[in-house]
This record gives structure tokens, C-alpha cells and sequence, in this order.
């Protein structure tokens, strides 16, 4: 039979094992943009989880966009008069594509996931999606600021599927897609978290930065360049802590829907 001073050991190797295997309250990332913080006054988009001096450098890993009279711009104007052609259906697709709101961006993945992402009822899993989302589109602006490509719908003077953001777009470099690193990261980070779905995700995040070639909005090596972006930044997220334990609450959350 044990005895007292046994007993307390038992107890105190119990007490460190639950702690172990839950994260403290005190020391859970935060599921609110208000404690996060915007990313910009304006856009309700959280802070992402890296410092800016933190992230990916995309003028420094990508190489220049296509040059005029190269092959690879011949390559990419040929991916604008194919997406040209495409179907009502696939344009309407394109349009959805294009709505930065989250319930919109959330949807499509929700659909492979069986669950919502966006009701509140996963806030770690929300959270850790918005923020690396973020991350994944601030990676794109060293190179996007820098070269200031100029968008397939005014090199070829027509209109994209979202008019009412045609006067944004001409201000906005084209090279690398900062929508098709949103939608890449998404699938990236639910890979991650719902490895069984992984062919899924993954073709819905590729097929979500298509969405902008058949848009018009961006030209195929915008999104070439941006899925690297997305690539390199989730993978510098791997060593950032509160990413990993909010991936870690995540993970609960989506264990509980199965």
C-alpha cells in the first residue's frame, strides 16, 4: 500500500502531466482582433504573427517578373486570352475568389472540411488562419513595391470581375499575387492541421489564386512567385512560438468536429 509521502509524488507526476498536455490559460495566443490588433486602420485584417523584419523577402528571393518580348510573357499573356474564355460558372468562382471578407475567403474550405471556420465556434483555428494569412500577403510587398508591374486587364484594356476594385488594382503592383498568398497559406496551414483532406485543400488554395489569371487581375507568374512567398513564409512560421502553440488549440478544435 502506498504511502503518504508516495501518494504526494503520484499526485505531483499526475498534476505535471495534465499541465503537459493542455496549454495554460495565461499562456494562449489571443482569438480576438481587437487584443491582436489590425494590421491596418481600416482593413479588418489581424496582425500577422512575424515582425515585418521577420518575413520572407520577396525581392530578394524572387527573380524579376517577365520582361516584355520574353517567352515567359508570352507564356503569361497566353494564360490571360485562355482565362478569357473561361466559363460563367468559373468567373463567378473568380468573383468569389476576389472577396477579402473571411466568411467569403473561409467558405470554400469549409466545404472540403465539413465544419465551419468562420462561426466563432474555433476561435484558435480562425485565428491561426487569419493571422498566417496575413503573413503570407505582407511577404509579397517588397517585390510588388519594387517592380510595380502593371495588371493584364490594363495591358490588355479590359475590364476584371470586380470593377468596383479596378482603381485599387492600377495602384497595386501585380507581381507576386498578394490574394493567391492568402490562399495558398489557407491551405498550407489546414494541410497541416487536416492531413487526410490534404489533396483537396491543396486544390482548392491552388485553384483560389487561378481564380486571379481568370480575373484578370493578375498575371499566371504573379501567382507562380506568390505561392512561393506563401511556401517560405509558413515555413518560417514553424519556429515562431505562439504560432505553434495556437496550431497546437487548433488542432483540439478540429479534433473535437471528427
Amino acid at each position: 500500500m502506498p504511502n503518504l509521502r508516495q501518494i504526494v509524488i503520484l499526485g505531483a507526476l499526475v498534476l505535471v502531466a495534465a499541465c503537459a498536455s493542455t496549454t495554460p490559460v495565461a499562456q494562449r495566443p489571443p482569438t480576438s482582433i481587437e487584443t491582436v490588433g489590425l494590421v491596418k486602420e481600416g482593413l479588418s485584417l489581424p496582425k500577422g504573427y512575424l515582425d515585418p523584419t521577420d518575413l520572407p523577402d520577396s525581392l530578394a528571393l524572387l527573380p524579376a517578373p517577365p520582361q516584355p518580348g520574353s517567352a515567359a510573357m508570352a507564356a503569361d499573356q497566353a494564360a490571360f486570352e485562355q482565362a478569357m474564355k473561361a466559363s460563367a460558372n468559373r468567373q463567378q468562382v473568380a468573383r468569389d475568389d476576389a472577396d477579402l471578407d473571411w466568411k467569403a475567403q473561409a467558405s470554400s474550405f469549409e466545404a472540403i472540411l465539413g465544419t465551419s471556420l468562420s462561426d466563432g465556434s474555433k476561435p484558435h483555428t480562425e485565428m491561426l488562419l487569419r493571422r498566417a494569412m496575413v503573413d503570407a500577403g505582407l511577404s509579397t510587398y517588397r517585390a510588388k513595391k519594387h517592380y510595380k508591374r502593371t495588371r493584364p486587364f490594363v495591358v490588355n484594356r479590359v475590364g476584371t470581375c470586380l470593377p468596383e476594385q479596378e482603381d485599387m488594382l492600377r495602384q497595386d503592383g501585380s507581381y507576386p499575387s498578394g490574394h493567391t498568398a492568402f490562399g495558398w497559406m489557407l491551405a498550407l496551414v489546414l494541410t497541416d492541421l487536416v492531413p487526410e483532406k490534404q489533396n483537396e485543400l491543396l486544390k482548392r488554395g491552388y485553384d483560389y489564386g487561378q481564380s486571379r489569371v481568370v480575373c484578370r487581375a493578375h498575371w499566371l507568374s504573379d501567382t507562380t512567385a506568390a505561392r512561393m512567398m506563401a511556401s517560405a513564409t509558413f515555413a518560417r512560421l514553424q519556429s515562431n512560438p505562439v504560432f505553434i502553440a495556437q496550431r497546437e488549440l487548433a488542432r483540439q478544435e478540429l479534433a473535437k468536429t471528427k
